[in-house]
Parts: structure tokens; C-alpha cells; sequence
């Protein structure tokens, strides 16, 4: 009797569940889509509404699981610019992303933010030096919700006016580098329309296949930076042999990548660039009021499916990321930094290599990242070594630039450790010279004689 009970309580739970979000409607949607780069920023403003009267508690975004590999950020902001709080479940062979409203009304306005990597295709995948980069977009034309939308636009921006071709679904309009699609009306839950856009895009299709960010810390007011950088390529392959002449007569170069731009702090200093010839002096520095714009060039131009690979470094003063209340201690600082513009990074490995004596070390990063067990790192007049804080993460872009909070305990009487290593190490040299000085080692070689 109690099972059959919990049974028909499940139901009723579940039936209310279901009516409640059957209730829920998109009643206007205003998508942007932007695939002017390598990256493809897809943002809806949503205006939903229970048709019921009742709050809307929670609303669910769906990214198809083909797609999600490819989905690099997610952020939901309601209609001040404050950001949401979402989960994320797979149901069905679907990502959902439940989002949950911090006050709840009848009609919600909120905009989710998408960032996609590796989602634009290069067709044909091989050029020639001095061909055109042409690439395919394929997605929905409409947004894949379980939820009926009443009215929907959708605003795409190209890189170019070059369209070869496109979804025409009517009503759109296409003027010069933009393609306007809608109002669509009255579409019903989980609609799938295919949206195809094949167009010439001669942005630079860089990849960071791995960084390596080496942060080092000290207490006596300097913090090293640096990073080993892997780059590659990954727009149309280059057809054919290369040729320096032709790529010296054309100043349009192609799709080649001959230069780009990398942003430091403000306050950056003792800045190096070199690769594994050694060092790379064809760069430019300008410094600016907030930050330091570094124009790094490479040895040799990049075309498609190339690589390269190459260690920047820099300096910046510790008081300007260092905060501390007696023994307690907190680093915050950029987790990763701007590489160039529409970034992608594959892989990234963080460490930070704390002072020796370092101790109840707590860390708080913006987005979740895999923390790897700490490593010791030895330098000079260590004894028992530093400790290193190894992070790991993938699928980073520009929006993933944000500060992250490393918080320690260290006693101030630890920084005697190293001039008292090196007072103990010159008092006993001394020792040891004034007692060389003063011992005779001279061999005797008088000798007595008898008559």
C-alpha cells in the first residue's frame, strides 16, 4: 500500500513537473550570431513567459551533444547584466543547462552567451598561397528549445560580403557582410531547421595547441611570468610548395599569419620573446596607460596547417597582485592572458610556484579547472623546495580571461631563511681561510747529522 502510495506521488510530481513546463513559452527571441572570426558567439535575448501567470523558477537551455564539444563558454545574464547560476545534466543524448532566476516573475528577460571553437569548416580544405579562405557554417536556424517560441530574429555579421551561399528560409534579407532572418512566428518545441552559410572569411585561424604558464612568485617584490606557447594553423591547408618570392610580390599575403598582437599588464617589465633559434627581435612594445601591446612576428609567416613555437616572459611587481593581513597572503592574478584577438587555446597547464614555507594554500578559480597535484620546485638556497600549484583546462578563449585567488599562510621570519643561508655560508668560508692562514703546512727539511 505505502509503495503503490510513493508510486502515485511520483506520477503527480511528475505530471505537475511537465504541465508546469509545457506552460513555459519563448515569446520573443532575438538571436545575434557572429561567425566574423574563427569563433562562432551565438547570443539569444529571450523573453519567456508562463502562460498560467505563475513565476517561472527555472528555464532550460539545450546544446545538442554534437555540439558540445565544440561549446568553449556559457554565460546567462538577466536583464540588470547580473549574472545567472546554471547546472548542467545530459538528458536524452542532449547537454541541458538549468537555469535558475534569483527572483521569480511570470515573464523573465534574460540573454545567454555561447562561444563556440572549431565549429567553422574550411571548403575546399587546401589553397593555394594566393587563394581565398572560404568556410562553411552549419547550424539552426532556430533556437532548439523544448519550449514553443511565439516570434524569433536572428541577425548574422560575416567577415565579408563574399557569400557563395546560404539557407533561404523567408522572410531574410542579405546586405553586404550581414544576413537578417525573420521574424519567424509560432514555432513548435525541439524544431530543428538547418542553417548553412558558405562565405569567404580571411581571419586569422590561430590555435594555441598548448600553453604552458609558468607564474613565480616572490616575496622580496618581483613575480616572473612565463609562457611556452605551441601555435598552429588551423584554417585551409596550404596547396602546393611555398614560394617567397610570390609571397613577397603579394601584400595581401593570402591567409598567411605574419603578425599579431599579445596584451601584457601595465606594469610589465624585462619582457623576452624567442623561439628555438634563439631570440626573436622582430616585435614592437608599446606601452599604454592599462596595458603593455606587444606586435610579436614570427620567423616565418604561418599558412594553413603550419606551426610554431615560442617562450614570452616578463616581469611585474608583486605589490600590485599581492594582498596580505599579517601572516595571511592572497595572489590574484589573470589566470591566463590575451595571446592575440578571438583566441582559441586547446590545452593550457598553469603552475604557480609559491615562496618556500608556503602553507594552507586555498585556491578559487573564476571557472571550473582540474587541479593536479602540487609539485616541488628547487632553486637556489631552497632546502626543502617550493611549492607548485599545477592547473589544468581546455577549450579556453577570450572570455575565460579572469583573476583567480590563491590564498597561503607564510611567516615573515622565513624570509631570513635565505640571507641567513648566505651570512652561514661566508662565516664559515672565513673560518675556514683564517684557519688555513694560520696552520704552517711547509714541509721541514732540516736534518741533524753525526760525526
Amino acid at each position: 500500500m505505502i509503495a503503490n502510495r510513493h508510486i502515485i506521488l511520483c506520477v503527480v510530481i511528475f505530471a505537475t513537473i511537465h504541465t508546469n513546463q509545457a506552460k513555459v513559452v519563448n515569446k520573443n527571441i532575438e538571436r545575434s550570431l557572429d561567425i566574423s572570426s574563427q569563433l562562432v558567439k551565438d547570443v539569444y535575448k529571450i523573453t519567456a513567459t508562463n502562460s498560467d501567470g505563475k513565476p517561472i523558477s527555472v528555464y532550460t537551455f539545450i546544446v545538442p551533444a554534437a555540439e558540445r564539444k565544440n561549446l568553449a563558454f556559457i554565460s546567462v545574464k538577466d536583464e540588470k547584466k547580473k549574472e545567472l547560476k546554471f547546472t548542467e545534466k545530459l538528458v536524452d543524448g542532449n547537454n541541458q543547462f538549468i537555469i535558475a532566476f534569483s527572483t521569480s516573475t511570470a515573464t523573465e528577460i534574460f540573454t545567454i552567451e555561447t562561444v563556440y571553437i572549431k565549429k567553422l569548416t574550411p571548403h575546399p580544405r587546401e589553397i593555394p598561397q594566393s587563394g581565398k579562405q572560404l568556410v562553411r557554417y552549419e547550424g539552426n536556424l532556430y533556437l532548439y528549445s523544448p519550449y514553443e517560441t511565439v516570434t524569433q530574429k536572428t541577425n548574422v555579421l560575416l567577415s565579408s560580403a563574399n557569400i557563395l551561399s546560404h539557407t533561404q528560409v523567408k522572410p531574410f534579407n542579405v546586405a553586404a557582410n550581414k544576413i537578417k532572418y525573420g521574424p519567424y512566428e509560432n514555432i513548435a518545441a525541439f524544431t530543428n531547421q538547418s542553417l548553412f552559410i558558405h562565405y569567404e572569411n580571411e581571419r586569422p585561424f590561430l590555435t594555441t595547441t598548448r600553453l604552458e604558464r609558468i607564474i613565480e612568485l616572490s616575496h622580496w617584490g618581483n613575480i616572473a611570468v612565463k609562457e611556452n606557447i605551441f601555435m598552429e594553423h588551423t584554417g585551409a591547408k596550404l596547396k602546393g610548395s611555398f614560394s617567397r618570392y610570390d609571397f613577397q610580390k603579394d601584400v595581401r599575403h593570402g591567409n598567411a599569419i605574419t603578425a599579431y598582437t599579445t596584451l601584457l599588464p601595465a606594469a610589465a617589465a624585462d619582457v623576452y620573446y624567442r623561439d628555438t633559434n634563439g631570440n626573436v627581435s622582430t616585435s614592437n612594445m608599446k606601452i599604454l596607460h592599462d596595458f603593455v601591446e606587444l606586435e610579436l612576428r614570427p620567423r616565418f609567416p604561418l599558412f594553413g596547417g603550419w606551426k610554431t613555437y615560442y617562450t614570452l616572459g616578463y616581469n611585474i611587481p608583486s605589490f600590485e597582485y599581492l594582498f596580505n593581513t599579517g601572516d595571511k597572503y592572497m595572489l590574484k592574478m589573470r589566470l591566463i592572458d590575451h595571446i592575440y584577438n578571438d583566441m582559441v587555446i586547446d590545452e593550457a597547464e598553469i603552475k604557480i610556484i609559491l615562496p618556500e614555507g608556503v602553507s594552507n594554500i586555498e585556491l578559487q578559480t573564476p571557472y571550473p579547472v582540474k587541479r593536479r597535484p602540487n609539485e616541488v620546485h628547487y632553486t637556489y638556497l631552497d632546502t626543502v623546495g617550493r611549492p607548485v600549484v599545477v592547473l589544468y583546462t581546455k577549450n579556453l578563449v577570450e572570455n575565460h580571461i579572469a583573476n583567480f585567488n590563491l590564498k597561503y599562510t607564510f611567516s615573515k621570519v622565513t624570509l631570513l631563511q635565505e640571507p641567513l643561508l648566505v651570512v652561514a655560508f661566508f662565516f664559515i668560508l672565513f673560518i675556514i681561510a683564517i684557519i688555513s692562514l694560520r696552520l704552517d703546512f711547509s714541509f721541514n727539511t732540516t736534518h741533524s747529522h753525526k760525526d
